[in-house]
């Protein structure tokens, strides 16, 4: 019996419309009633995570940021654990990568909310941010208690994965690279840090171990995570190397893929 699901959000639990079915609120009501707990685990900041609270059932749980935040949903999100980019390596990651890709710009991602350079795309969530170039961004913000939780990286004309790689190779050592959208935009996090470490720190607080966990996601960001949990589902509409990844394979976000295999799981009890 599994004691842990972990699940990704977009493009996994959320359907297109971001939005969780009554048949996907049904079955982690269900899995956590049957003493199962159930953690989100995704790129998007804590701010963002409006669209499960609800349905939060009491666990209250999520890693946020790739990892680099745990938040407690049923006290307004607040911060229980932070995994930190330092400021120092964030800008050793923009001069690298503004020389190997130019036309790069950049985003920060606070604890205290994003801003970003004036010429990366608004985010649609947060379009009024204060925007200046990536070095004033990066100022004093660690003096003040508000680290940086995640460097985002966009490009308007490379393809996404080749920008990924062409970052990697060109500060890989300053942090860690992955991508969860469908345009050339990464998310670069400390080193060390993923969605999988963080959850693995978190389950061995609580005494489960890999094999107790079933986790499922769709997009680069959700590999390690994936490879660590003991049951490992790719979403049937998820990146090529998600599935060629992964043995096990589900319905996709739009058909309630994660409600199909907890439902698949409590009958088996």
């Amino acid at each position: 019996m599994p004691r842990l699901i972990a699940t990704d959000l977009d493009g996994t639990l959320l359907r297109d419309d971001k939005t969780v079915s009554t048949r996907t609120v049904a079955a982690l009501a269900a899995a956590e009633a049957a003493g199962i707990e159930v953690f989100f685990v995704t790129g998007r900041p804590a701010r963002w995570m409006d669209v499960v609270a609800d349905h939060v059932h009491g666990h209250g749980l999520a890693i946020c940021a790739n990892g680099a935040v745990v938040a407690d949903l049923r006290d307004g999100a607040r911060f229980v654990k932070v995994r930190p980019l330092r400021a120092a390596a964030a800008l050793q990651i923009v001069h690298a990568v503004r020389a190997a890709a130019p036309g790069a710009s950049f985003a920060v991602e606070r604890t205290g909310g994003v801003r970003y350079e004036p010429q990366y795309p608004p985010f649609p969530l947060d379009p009024t941010m204060e925007t200046a170039p990536a070095e004033e961004l990066l100022g004093d913000g660690e003096r003040a208690g508000d680290p940086v939780v995640k460097l985002l990286a966009y490009h308007p004309e490379l393809e996404p994965d080749a920008f990924l790689h062409l970052a990697r190779a060109a500060a890989g050592e300053h942090g860690v690279f992955t991508r969860s959208s469908p345009t050339a935009l990464l998310e670069i996090s400390g080193p060390g840090v993923s969605k999988a470490s963080t959850l693995a720190e978190c389950c061995a607080e609580r005494g489960i171990s890999p094999d107790q966990v079933v986790a499922f996601g769709d997009m680069p960001n959700d590999l390690e995570m994936l490879d660590w949990a003991g049951t490992a589902y790719a979403m049937a509409n998820a990146h090529p190397e998600v599935l060629a990844a992964t043995v096990l394979h589900t319905a996709a976000n739009t058909e309630d893929g994660v409600a199909a295999v907890i439902e698949e799981i409590l009958q088996g009890l």
